[in-house]
This record gives structure tokens, C-alpha cells and sequence, in this order.
């Protein structure tokens, strides 16, 4: 039997995502077409940003889909100029200057938030930063839907979120942004998003976004989050208890609700992975992967970790549906692969 622990690099497909997904795929029309079908297929895209919008407090706001986080960061970010901190995503890191100062929590502080870009909270530690009033702009990917956020009462002129994230398809995601807001468009062409990102809209994908959104808010409004809490934090008693060594990043900081960082000293992240794996635990290593070699986090370097500690890490990151019985199963195949590996080490 598989366990899913890997929901901060994606979410499994909501119901609600996959048959709105399939009723759209009936809608022949091209949404710049203006015929019926073509106008048929215009008002579900249309709903559908009016849904994102209303779900993310962003009224408003106008939005621009696109294939991800990742082009909606280079839309916003691209030939700004922005500084941003070493914690932040790659597809963040791509297009800013990484010299706001990160403490030993992963906070981070914004001297300028005009001129500043800084992520709702971490993907990879879990850590929650405080959005200062005036923020350019926000990478908020990771909180959707497992985090209060109300747009038009953040403070952030422009926000980053992706689909996959609360249960949506993969390469769907959006960039909220000032109403009438001039953005020189990345992708050109035949001028669609309001002339901000030309090409054909994806449909299926942005009904299927426009459904997991409202989904994931309902889940959070029912208190689905807080229990995940509480389960995370049976999790994290159950490593210490296997494993005392073991560092939790950020445990005392404000943090995900579903998100644990364990440092084990002396095991490598990627060899924990394939372990968990080999027990039936789908997990993450906190190293990232660049032109297919193995480097030690950059987040947890920014945090003071040395590198040999930060290339240690494992990140469980639990799900609406976790149970705590999966939980301390984890743990104890945790344990039990930890004492083999020490055994091997000595």
C-alpha cells in the first residue's frame, strides 16, 4: 500500500477539478472565436476567472492565466528588477536579486516592499513570512487554500499561484494583478489575457483550476487545515521520539500546516527518499536538482545550515486526507530505516 506525504510538490486531483475538467472538454468552441461554440467556451473562461478571483479575495483585481507559477513569476518579475531572498523558488530567483536578508527562522525582511518580491510561505521549510503592505509582488503558491489570504486586503500589488498546488491539473496557474495594469507580454501573438499572454486559453485546465479553488476554500473554511495540523504535529513528536538527532526546521516559527523539514545528520536527503520509498512513502529530499546534479538547498543555506547538513533533509507534507495512522507509520519506518543506516555507518 502507497502512502501520498508529498502534496507540497503536488496535490492529487480533486474530484471537483477532474468533472469540470471533463465537462469541458465537450465545449468545441475556441474562446476567441465568436461564434456559439466560440462563445460558449469564452463564458466558462470567464467564469472561471471570476471564481479564482473571488476565491483569492482578489475582486478587485484582474487575473491572466497561465501554464504555471513559473510564467506567471517571469510576467510579473521580468525586467523589474526586483530584490527577493535566497528562501524564495527558483522560478523566483530566475528573474531578482537575492539580497534581502533571511534570519535563522526563514523570515524575511523587506526594507522596500515596492521594489521587493517575497513568498507567502516555503514549499520546502514550510515557513509562513508576513507580507508587508506594498509588496510588488507575492509568490503566494504555496498557501492557496491551506492559508487565510484575502488579495484586496494583503497589501500585494500582484500575486503568483499555481493549480496543482490545492488539487487543480499541472500546468495551469495565474498571475492577480492590479486591475488595468500594463504588462509587456512574454508570450505574442494573437493578444488574448486582455493582451498580457497570447495563445489559445486552456480550457479543460482552467475549468479544473477554477473548481479546485473553490474546493480547497471550502476545506479550509471547514477547519480540513487544522486538523492536518494536528496531525502534523503527531508526526513531528513521532520523528523526535525516532529519531532525537533529528532537526525540525523551523519547528517554533509560524509554518505550514502540513509541511515538516527533518534534518538527519549524517543521511543524505536522496538516500531518505529512496528508503521511504522502498516502505511505500512518497516523500521529498530538500535538495534541488540542477542539469541533473545534486546540490545542497539553497533556502537552508540562506537559514545558517552548513551545507553538509542542509543536503540531510527530507520534507514530508501532509494532505487533507492524511491520516494519523500514516503518519506514525512513516515514523516508524523512519525508525526503523534510521537504525540500518547507522548500523551500516558503524
Amino acid at each position: 500500500m502507497r502512502t501520498y506525504l508529498d502534496h507540497n510538490a503536488t496535490a492529487p486531483l480533486r474530484p471537483e477539478a477532474r468533472e469540470a475538467m471533463l465537462a469541458a472538454m465537450d465545449l468545441v468552441g475556441n474562446p476567441s472565436s465568436v461564434h456559439a461554440e466560440g462563445r460558449a467556451a469564452r463564458a466558462l473562461v470567464e467564469r472561471s476567472r471570476e471564481a479564482v478571483l473571488e476565491a483569492l479575495g482578489a475582486t478587485g483585481s484582474d487575473l491572466v492565466f497561465t501554464s504555471g507559477a513559473t510564467e506567471a513569476a517571469a510576467l510579473a518579475l521580468s525586467g523589474r528588477g526586483l530584490r527577493s531572498a535566497e528562501v524564495e523558488h527558483d522560478a523566483v530567483l530566475a528573474w531578482t536579486d537575492a539580497t534581502l536578508p533571511v534570519d535563522a527562522e526563514g523570515r524575511v525582511t523587506a526594507d522596500d516592499p515596492a521594489a521587493a518580491t517575497l513568498q507567502l510561505a516555503s514549499g520546502e521549510t514550510g515557513i509562513v513570512q508576513d507580507l508587508p503592505s506594498g509588496l510588488a509582488v507575492s509568490d503566494i503558491t504555496q498557501g492557496v487554500g491551506r492559508l487565510p489570504y484575502a488579495h484586496d486586503w494583503s497589501g500585494v500589488s500582484m500575486a503568483i499561484l499555481s493549480a496543482h498546488k490545492f488539487g487543480g491539473p499541472k500546468g495551469a496557474g495565474a498571475l492577480v494583478l492590479p486591475r488595468g495594469h500594463h504588462l509587456d507580454a512574454r508570450l505574442r501573438g494573437g493578444g488574448q489575457e486582455m493582451g498580457r499572454r497570447a495563445g489559445t486559453e486552456n480550457v479543460v485546465a482552467i475549468a479544473g483550476m477554477a473548481a479546485a479553488i473553490r474546493a480547497a476554500l471550502r476545506d479550509l473554511a471547514d477547519g480540513v487545515w487544522d486538523r492536518v495540523a494536528q496531525i502534523g504535529n503527531v508526526l513531528d513528536e513521532a520523528l523526535n521520539a525516532a529519531s532525537p538527532d533529528t532537526i525540525l526546521v523551523g519547528r517554533h516559527a509560524r509554518r505550514l500546516p502540513n509541511t515538516t523539514l527533518a534534518l538527519t545528520p549524517g543521511w543524505k536527503g536522496e538516500t531518505q527518499v529512496m528508503a521511504m520509498d522502498l516502505q511505500g512513502f512518497a516523500v521529498s529530499s530538500g535538495s534541488a536538482c540542477s542539469s541533473g546534479k545534486v546540490r545542497a538547498s539553497r533556502t537552508l543555506r540562506a537559514m545558517g545550515y552548513d551545507e553538509a547538513l542542509a543536503g540531510c533533509a527530507l520534507r514530508i507534507s501532509l494532505g487533507p486526507g492524511t491520516t494519523e495512522e500514516e503518519v506514525l507509520r512513516f515514523a516508524d519506518a523512519f525508525a526503523a530505516a534510521r537504525r540500518k543506516q547507522q548500523s551500516r555507518a558503524a
